[in-house]
Order: C-alpha cells, then structure tokens, then sequence
C-alpha cells in the first residue's frame, strides 16, 4: 500500500515541465533508436541473400535477436526497478551503437557469423523501450498513460519513416553504410539521454523493489488474470508482427519484382501511419470510444491487413493491405503498453512492462524461424494467414480483458 501510494503520489506530482522533458527525452530515445532499426530490418533479407543464407537464416537471425531479448529484457527491467530507469536506456543506447558496429563490419566483410554475433548483441541490451514505457509511467497517471504511450508509438512510427527512406537511399553507396549510419544515430541517442534524461522512479520504490523476489511481480499483482491475458496479448500481436520482417521483403520480390528500395518506401508507409495515429490521435480515440473497443478494431484491422497481404498479386492491392496492417499496429501497440502498465504492482512498472516485451519477445523468437519455415516449406501466403489467426486471437483476448475489467470495476 505505501508503494502504491508513493507511486500515485509520484505521478500526481510531477510537474508538466518534468512530464515534457521525459516525453522529449524517451522520443528521442525511441525515435533514434528505432532508426537505427529501420535503415537495416526491411534490407536484412537481402543481407543474407548476399552472404549466402536462404529464407531460413533470416528467421533464425531475427530469432536469435528476440531470443537474446527474450532472455534479457526481464532482468533490464527489474534492474530499472532497483536502480533506475535512466542506467538502462544508456546502457542499451551504447550497446546498440557496438552492435551495428559490428554489422557493418559483417557487410564489408560478407561474414555471416559477424551478423550474428551482431543481432545478438542488439537483442541481448535491447530493453530501453520497456525502461522508456516505465519511465512515462513514472509520471503519468492512468488516465493520460495511453496518450503518453503514444509519444513512444509516435517516435517508433517516425523513426520507421526516416530508417526506412535512410537504409534505402543509402544502401547504393555500399552495404556497410546503412548500419555505421545507425550506429552513429545510437551514439547520438546516447549523448542526448546522457545529458537531459532525468531519473523518474522514486527513490522509496526502489527500495521497495529490492526487496521483492523476481516473481513477485506475478504474484503480487491485485488482477493477476488481467496481467496474464495482457502478456498473451503482447505475444499474440508481436507474433503478427513479425511476419512483415521475414516474408513480407521476400514475397514482394517474388510477385512484384520489388528491391531494397521498394520495400524500404513500404515499411516507411507503415512508419507513416504508426506515427500519425500514436502521435496525434490515440489519446482522443482512447477517450473518445476507450481503449478496449480500439485495440479489438485495431487487432481486426491487422487481421484484414495479413489476409489482404496473402492474397494481393498487384502492386495496389498489396500496399492497400500494407496500409492496413500499419494502422493496426498504430492501435494496438501503445494500447497494449497502457493496459501492461495500468495493471502492473506500483513498484514493478519495469519489471511487468519488461515480462509484457519478453512475451513479446517470445513471438518474436518463435515468428521469425516459424515464419521463414513456413514461406519455404508451404507457401508463400501461409506466414500471413498465420499473422492473421495471431491479430484474431488478439481481438479475442480484447474482448475478454475488457469484461474482466468490468468485473474488477464492479467488485
């Protein structure tokens, strides 16, 4: 109860000056960041192609990197209760400067072990979102949290538009160019957060961290079974999410004859999208209609999206299906960290908005490998109707929370 207190109290005092400069610095953060992410994803297919990997070794690359995220953002996120948010956003943003690093080493060098050892380095530090999300938790209150939510949709989004437009224009002077790029923009976010991020977490609430067992954030939970469909929901839309990372490059090249350009352009568009709705109008859809009803609309708009994406054999059909997905997952990404947060123990935000990324983390670890199985070993639509039957199982999980909600409400 005193934890819970503090964290009210916490929230409730932060002033909107202290509230801005967290929002601008976790933007930035998330927004370089997620650059980075975006100059090398869309192309990573075509990486491997050129060192000799096959569908395959794309999905057991980007499961190498979820699994060593997996494994990581757990503990990153227990360590921001104990310690501290702002130690764990350096500590990623840094370590992601190394790991691209070490791509473009391998693209210079054409050694596929090198971009391994990259990915997994990059997963294995990549918990600065879920620091980030906490840290807006810090000093929101549930009724402002999706919108404070959507300033990390929003960074993600623009950072998906500029990574993208970046990988692609780029990428013609050399494949090393586009990862140094990101890894000089990771430096950048270092240097940035360095100097202007605050620490958010109450001193007494790191106390009290310390004296909770790693579990506790499970069992200590009041609403132990909203936090479970929470966490199978994150697994269920990242795991409809991945799809786009490993086949979506291969498919459009199989049927459109697209290059690393073309797909750059697209996963700009879904950038585009995820920023104009988690930037501006999440928080007024959330209260306008509540936050349930958009992520069971968001969770049907994706699924329409993957089965648009499976069939689509023209250049129009496909990116009005690509349009689709992106707004999906406009919806349901900061809808999903606001609900994490909202039935998390005050004084284990990081820890239960760490296990929600490691759930998806999870998707991400089995998607990928599933997904580049699938595309070589059945068709090419079936990765995508899998994405489809992911955000349908997403909308019912929706369905479900929201009337757990009420009973909790009525209790």
């Amino acid at each position: 109860m005193a934890a819970e207190t503090a964290s009210v109290g916490a929230a409730a005092q932060a002033t909107p000056g202290l509230v801005r400069r967290v929002e601008a610095v976790v933007f930035l953060t998330v927004f370089l960041d997620l650059v980075g992410f975006g100059i090398v994803i869309p192309m990573l297919p075509f990486y491997v192609q050129s060192m000799g990997g096959s569908a395959r070794t794309v999905g057991i690359l980007l499961g190498c990197f979820s699994l060593t995220q997996l494994l990581a953002t757990p503990l990153l996120g227990r360590y921001s209760d104990r310690h501290g948010r702002r130690a764990v956003i350096l500590l990623s943003l840094l370590a992601n400067a190394v790991a691209m690093g070490l791509f473009a080493l391998a693209s210079f060098e054409r050694m596929l072990p090198l971009l391994f050892a990259s990915r997994i380095l990059a997963g294995a530090t990549s918990g600065n979102i879920a620091a980030c999300q906490a840290a807006l938790a810090d000093v929101t209150t549930k009724q402002t949290r999706a919108k404070a939510m959507g300033r990390i949709g929003a960074g993600i989004g623009l950072g998906m538009v500029l990574g993208p437009t970046l990988g692609g224009l780029f990428s013609g002077l050399g494949a090393w160019v586009p990862p140094l790029l990101a890894g000089g923009l990771a430096l950048v976010g270092f240097a940035g957060a360095l100097v202007a991020m605050p620490e958010t977490h109450p001193a007494e609430l790191r106390v009290a961290a310390k004296a909770q067992t790693r579990w506790s954030a499970l069992q200590d939970s009041p609403r132990r079974k909203a936090l479970g469909m929470v966490l199978g929901l994150f697994f269920a839309v990242f795991l409809a999410m991945t799809t786009l990372q490993v086949a979506f490059a291969l498919l459009v090249q199989a049927r459109l004859g697209w290059g690393s350009k073309e797909v750059g352009y697209t996963f700009a568009v879904v950038g585009g999208l995820g920023l104009i709705i988690q930037g501006g109008l999440i928080g007024p859809l959330a209260r306008a209609v509540g936050e349930f009803r958009l992520l069971i609309t968001g969770a049907l708009i994706l699924a329409g999206g993957m089965v648009g994406l499976a069939v689509s054999q023209q250049a129009i059909p496909m990116m009005a299906s690509v349009v689709l997905v992106g707004a999906g997952m406009g919806f349901l990404q900061p809808l999903i960290s606001s609900l994490a947060s909202q039935v998390a123990p005050p004084a284990q935000q990081g820890a239960v908005l760490g296990l929600a990324q490691s759930c998806g983390g999870l998707a991400r670890t089995v998607g990928p490998v599933a997904s580049g199985w699938m595309y070589a070993s059945w068709s090419t639509q079936a990765p995508f109707l899998t994405g489809m039957v992911s955000a349908l199982a997403a909308a019912g999980l929706g369905v479900l929370l929201s009337r757990e909600s009420l009973e909790d409400a009525g209790r």
